[in-house]
């Protein structure tokens, strides 16, 4: 995370292009306007249908070969809850003697077979209709009375179809009859009004190694013998992360090694897509060539949004610019990482500001930052050492608020704990500043290779003693001897 472009940083402009294509297979349209205070965590319609463009974006070259492959994989898939509650139901129960009456425990355990096979046959044909680009099948399976949600998902339907998807499953998870309130299931009607908790899991062409899996609340009906989805936006709970595909409109740009998914209408695309894939080069000048050198960035209209994405309560974020974060709950390697900016925060930085910001957060995105047992203070440090290099700001213009603690004698005692980075610190910009200094003072007197394989010795450490032992094994000093040095190089700083 980085929060702000220090003062008198010049602005850079450029309109060079080249290496950038547009994946948005619709021409903007814009609906009202919603405020921050009252929006939801779920799509808005647009003022009118959106039409196709004449020229299909570029992930759509291959299109019927991905298509039929997907369906294949989904295929696979279909049926495994329908199994899996079917054995766990009835494999050790033995059957009711003839004649005997059901009980409430079997009508139920009838009815929650029933419910998972129906979703999961509704499933496959929502997740083959996105994968097949086919509006009419997807259509389809929306509910025909759910008037206020039709064009909600439509929407997400052409939110998908912008994206380079290389695959998407949905999975029935489970499901709770009594979640929606009885007055949400008389508003539905139907034969049977239910919640079911699904498993989406999708990967993008040509940037995740391995699908994103989150779990999204899907409310389906019963109506006339068939099931239908009917919403995407009951019971979402606060703090419950969002797929960004579901949070409005968005457009996507892709640039060399870059891919820009955007909320926000009036957002230039093309330039940010090029500044990072200059984030990129810069990044791997000083970690190597060694990682995926592929980069998403979610650009949210609102901070709500990006408090969605993040599965973060309101207000969280409010100092921060930009996070890295794996899509996911899960914080394994391999894990899709995204960028994802706070709208307010990062537009006021500038060009240059944002070009800091977004080489600082591909640095944690080379670096595995979301899956490392890496201090934070070196983290922060590192990623801010990669990005006052890429773009140099004066040491004192960089570290002012740093060093005017320092000569006011209320600078810091320590290295930063990792209390200090939470988002509400107020010791945060000098936790930052601090942290990028030490980082400084590592690549001045021990070597910017030195450095860099500091990091890698502890990342790739299993003792929880990473840090020490890599100070002892790498640097041929301690970590209180560093301490004392960072210490002594802040007052000497503090002092020209």
């Amino acid at each position: 995370m980085r929060l702000r472009a220090a003062p008198g940083r010049p602005r850079v402009t450029s309109e060079n292009r080249k290496g950038l294509r547009s994946l948005e297979p619709y021409p903007e349209t814009r609906g009202p306007r919603v405020s921050e205070e009252r929006e939801q965590p779920v799509l808005r319609a647009p003022s009118h249908a959106p039409l196709r463009s004449s020229e299909e974006p570029a992930h759509h070259a291959h299109a019927g070969r991905r298509r039929l492959l997907l369906a294949v994989a989904m295929g696979l898939v279909a049926g495994t809850v329908y199994v899996g509650l079917r054995s766990a139901i009835h494999d050790d129960t033995p059957a009711p003697p003839s004649g005997s009456v059901s009980t409430s425990a079997d009508v139920g355990a009838e009815a929650a077979v029933r419910r998972a096979t129906a979703g999961e046959l509704l499933l496959q044909q929502m997740s083959s209709a996105i994968a097949g680009g086919d509006r009419a099948a997807f259509t389809g399976i929306v509910d025909p009375d759910a008037t206020t949600f039709a064009p909600e998902a439509q929407q997400v339907f052409e939110n998908l179809q912008a994206l380079p998807l290389a695959s998407i499953v949905m999975r029935y998870v489970s499901d709770n009859p009594h979640q929606l309130p009885a007055d949400r299931r008389r508003e539905i009607g139907g034969q049977e009004a239910w919640l079911a908790q699904v498993e989406v899991s999708w990967r993008l062409t040509g940037f995740d190694p391995q699908p994103v899996r989150l779990t999204v609340p899907m409310t389906l009906v019963t109506r006339d013998g068939s099931t239908y989805l009917s919403s995407l936006s009951d019971q979402v709970r606060p703090g419950q992360r969002r797929p960004f595909w579901l949070l409005g409109k968005i457009r996507a740009v892709r640039g060399e090694r870059s891919l820009v998914v955007s909320l926000d209408p009036k957002a230039d695309l093309v330039a940010y897509a090029r500044t990072v894939d200059s984030a990129i080069e810069s990044v791997t000048a000083v970690w190597g060539p060694n990682w995926r050198r592929t980069v998403v960035l979610y650009l949210p209209r609102t901070q709500s949004q990006m408090e969605y994405v993040l599965g973060a309560r309101q207000h969280t974020y409010d100092q921060i610019a930009a996070v890295t974060t794996a899509e996911a709950d899960e914080r394994s390697v391999g894990v899709p990482v995204r960028i994802v900016a706070n709208p307010a925060r990062f537009m006021s930085l500038g060009t240059q500001g944002r070009r800091i910001v977004l080489t600082h957060e591909t640095t944690h995105v080379a670096s595995r930052a979301t899956a490392s047992a890496v201090p934070l203070w070196f983290a922060e440090g590192f990623a801010d050492y990669v990005a006052f290099k890429a773009v140099h700001v004066p040491t004192g213009s960089a570290a002012k608020e740093l060093l005017a603690a320092v000569r006011d004698g209320k600078g810091p005692k320590m290295l930063p704990e990792p209390a200090a980075f939470s988002a509400s610190s107020k010791q945060l910009a000098i936790a930052y500043e601090g942290s990028w200094l030490a980082c400084q003072l590592i690549a001045t007197k021990y070597g910017e290779d030195k450095l860099v394989r500091l990091y890698r010795t502890v990342h790739a450490s299993r003792s929880p003693n990473g840090m020490r032992d890599g100070f002892r094994t790498v640097l041929n000093t301690t970590q209180e001897q560093f301490a004392d040095d960072w210490l002594r190089y802040l007052r000497r700083l503090a002092d020209e």
